[in-house]
């Protein structure tokens, strides 16, 4: 049987989601507490992969069975055995033709940026930090021209190894709320590093660096050379992801609460 999980994660203790030898990675973890439910080895399959430091609010992953249990146990059971950073929130059994990644419709993501000349102690590894004024207009304005499908190319990491940088974005959106700016982005998909790489041009554009239409010259351009640095990991949250309601799945996005948000 297939089962599909909702799986919610802090990136700051991993290397990123991707099994890798010698470090510790969330799907490492979720793999050795799912094999002991399931009692073989399990390999999971993911929405996509996140970097080192990024976290997941909303992470849907699938993997393939023998063992027949019920759906509680592959939450309550195999949360016994994983490490506080993870957390399986669901657990429903779906077609053999269904895959986390390839089904998938759309990814979201959100960015927490803290806004303020001192960076949080307590909010260290949960959101990126920037100490400058910031024009949010002027961001806001420059985050339109990445509305649509574009060659994300300026964007996009070096080692990434999407077919295509051609992506459809559906949002691209941000706001104040006290002292952190909020970001918000959603696409059929998402080249490595691009959400980040984003950030820091909005960034580089809303303190003065560049006008609004700086974003137009870079998406024109298709040179990452040419943009700004990419931002930190930390305030990188992977908030959901899209499917056709056939697939039967419970919930597959959320939203940060980690502030009170109004618009």
């Amino acid at each position: 049987m297939r089962i599909a999980l909702g799986v919610e994660y802090d990136g700051a203790p991993f290397k990123g989601w991707q099994s890798q030898v010698g470090v510790d990675t969330v799907q490492d973890s979720l793999e050795i507490a799912l094999a002991k439910l399931a009692n073989h080895f399990v390999r999971t399959h993911a929405a996509g992969r996140t970097d080192t430091g990024v976290h997941a609010l909303m992470q849907v992953v699938h993997f393939d069975t023998s063992t027949s249990r019920p759906m509680t146990a592959w939450v309550r059971g195999v949360n016994a055995h994983l490490p506080l950073g993870v957390r399986v929130l669901w657990a429903v059994e779906v077609s053999m033709d269904f895959h986390a990644r390839f089904s998938a419709e759309a990814r979201s993501y959100q960015y927490l940026l803290h806004h303020h000349a001192i960076a949080s102690a307590v909010l260290a590894g949960k959101v990126g930090w920037y100490h400058a004024p910031l024009d949010v207009a002027a961001m806001q304005e420059a985050a339109c021209y990445l509305l649509g499908e574009h060659d994300f190319s300026a964007f996009r990491a070096a080692d990434c190894q999407a077919k295509s940088p051609i992506k459809l974005m559906h949002q691209a959106h941000l706001k104040k709320v006290a002292d952190t700016i909020i970001f918000a982005f959603s696409a059929n998909a998402f080249l490595h590093h691009q959400v980040r790489n984003m950030v820091g041009a909005l960034v580089y554009i809303g303190k003065g660096n560049y006008p609004p239409s700086f974003m137009q010259t870079l998406l024109e351009a298709k040179d990452r050379t040419i943009s700004p640095p990419t931002f930190s990991p930390a305030g990188l949250y992977l908030i959901g992801v899209k499917y056709a309601s056939h697939w039967g799945l419970p919930e597959t996005q959320r939203e940060l609460n980690l502030f009170a948000t109004t618009d």
